[in-house]
C-alpha cells in the first residue's frame, strides 16, 4: 500500500521535500495546498504532485503524514485548519526553524498523538518552488522533534521517509534544537544582515566598500538575502532563545574591541588560532556533515569566451556545475573563478578535464 503524504505550502523546502520523496520511491502520492497558484500548477506538471488541492479540505483526510512549510506564525494556523480534516493515525509535522512555538500551538490544540517537529537542516537564500532540489536534502541533518504523546511506530514512519529524502535524522527535544539553532542559525543571519547594513550606511561617498566587497565579505554576509519575511517571524518565535545567543555574541565582541584597542596581540592571535581549528573541525567531511562542498577555484583569462570554454569542457563530458562565481577579490581566494559541483565525483572528473586542457585549479 502507497504512503500519501500532503504539502501545505509548495515553496524552497516544501518542494524539496516533495521532490526528494517522489525521486526515492515513485509510488508515493502527493496532494499539495499552495496559497499562490502557479507553483502548483507547476508541481504537477512535473509530476512532482499528483493531486493539486485548491483549499485546505477533505483532500488531506486520506493523507499518512502532511508537512506544514509555509513561514513559522503560519504553520501555527494551518495546523488548526488541516486538523479537523485528518485520520486518527496521521502525523502532522513542520519544516520551521523554531520548534517550542509550534509545540505550544500543539499541546493548546490536544494534537500531540498526531504531531512531531521536523527542521531540515538544509535551504539556500533562494525561496519559492522554482529554486527547490531534491539535491537540497541530501547529507542534511533533519531535526526530529517528537511530543511526549507520540508512539514509536510514528517516530520509526517518519524517519523513514527523511532517510528516502537522502537527510540524516536527529532527535532533540525542542527547547534544546532552539537554542541549538539560535547559534549557529538565528543569529548568524542577524549578524550577517547587521553587517551589510552597517557597510550600507558607514560608506564612502562613492561607494568604495561597496566596489571592494567580495571574497570574505561576500561569503560571510551570503545568507543577508535570505527571506525577511521568514527571518522576521523566526525573531519573534525563537526570541528568548535568540536573546541569550545574541548576547553571548554582544559580549565577546566587546571582549574582542578590549583585544584591539589595548593591542594584546597574544589574545588576538589566540582568538583567531582557536576558532580556526575549530571551523576546520567543521567542515571535515564526513557523511551526514552540514557543510558539504564540492568547489574549485580555477584560473581564468580575462577574455572573451573563456567562461563559456570551461562551461563548455564540463557539459561535453556531461558535468552538472551546482554554482559558478567569479571571484572579483582574491584576498582569500588562488583564482578568479569558483565552480561547485554536486558531489566529489563530478568535483574529481572536472579537476581532470580542466587540468588536461591546461587550466591551473587549486582545491
Amino acid at each position: 500500500m502507497s504512503t500519501t503524504v500532503g504539502f501545505i505550502g509548495l515553496g524552497l523546502i516544501g518542494g524539496s521535500i516533495a521532490k526528494a520523496l517522489k525521486k526515492s520511491d515513485s509510488t508515493i502520492y502527493t496532494i499539495a495546498y499552495n496559497r499562490s497558484k502557479a507553483p502548483l500548477t507547476q508541481a504537477v506538471a512535473d509530476k512532482v504532485i499528483d493531486e493539486a488541492a485548491w483549499e485546505i479540505g477533505e483532500a488531506f483526510g486520506k493523507c499518512d503524514i502532511i508537512f506544514l512549510c509555509t513561514p513559522v506564525e503560519y504553520n501555527s494556523v494551518y495546523l488548526e485548519t488541516v486538523s479537523k480534516y485528518i485520520s486518527d493515525g496521521c502525523i502532522i509535522t513542520d519544516v520551521g526553524s523554531v520548534k517550542g512555538y509550534i509545540h505550544k500551538t500543539v499541546k493548546e490544540l490536544s494534537l500531540e498523538a498526531n504531531f512531531i517537529g521536523g527542521h531540515p537542516m538544509a535551504g539556500s537564500e533562494k525561496t519559492g518552488y522554482d529554486a527547490s532540489s531534491e539535491l537540497i536534502l541530501e547529507n542534511a541533518y533533519f531535526a526530529v522533534t517528537p511530543t511526549s504523546k507520540t508512539t514509536q511506530d510514528k517516530i520509526d514512519f517518519y524517519i523513514s521517509l527523511i532517510e528516502k529524502m537522502g537527510a540524516i535524522p536527529i532527535v532533540a527535544d525542542p527547547d534544546t534544537h532552539d537554542y541549538a539553532v539560535a547559534g549557529i542559525s538565528h543569529v548568524p543571519h542577524l549578524i550577517a544582515s547587521g553587517l551589510v547594513n552597517m557597510v550600507r550606511e558607514n560608506d564612502t561617498p562613492d561607494e568604495l566598500m561597496k566596489t571592494l566587497a567580495a571574497g570574505g565579505f561576500k561569503d560571510i554576509t551570503r545568507i543577508a538575502s535570505s527571506s525577511p519575511e521568514m527571518w522576521s517571524q523566526i525573531c519573534k518565535t525563537n526570541k528568548e532563545q535568540i536573546l541569550i545567543i545574541l548576547q553571548k555574541y554582544i559580549d565577546y565582541m566587546n571582549l574582542i574591541k578590549e583585544y584591539v584597542e589595548f593591542e594584546n596581540k597574544d589574545a588576538i592571535y589566540t582568538m583567531f588560532e582557536e576558532s580556526k581549528e575549530y571551523r576546520n573541525s567543521i567542515s571535515i567531511r564526513t557523511k551526514g556533515s552540514l557543510i558539504q562542498s564540492h568547489t574549485i577555484y580555477c584560473d581564468i583569462e580575462d577574455k572573451e569566451g573563456a567562461l563559456s570554454s570551461i562551461t563548455t569542457f564540463l557539459s561535453d563530458r556531461h558535468i552538472s556545475i551546482k554554482n559558478i562565481e567569479i571571484i572579483h577579490n582574491r584576498e582569500y581566494k588562488q583564482g578568479a573563478l569558483l565552480i561547485d559541483f554536486y558531489d566529489e565525483d563530478a568535483k574529481r572528473n572536472a579537476l581532470s578535464i580542466l587540468k588536461d586542457n591546461g587550466y591551473t585549479i587549486y582545491k
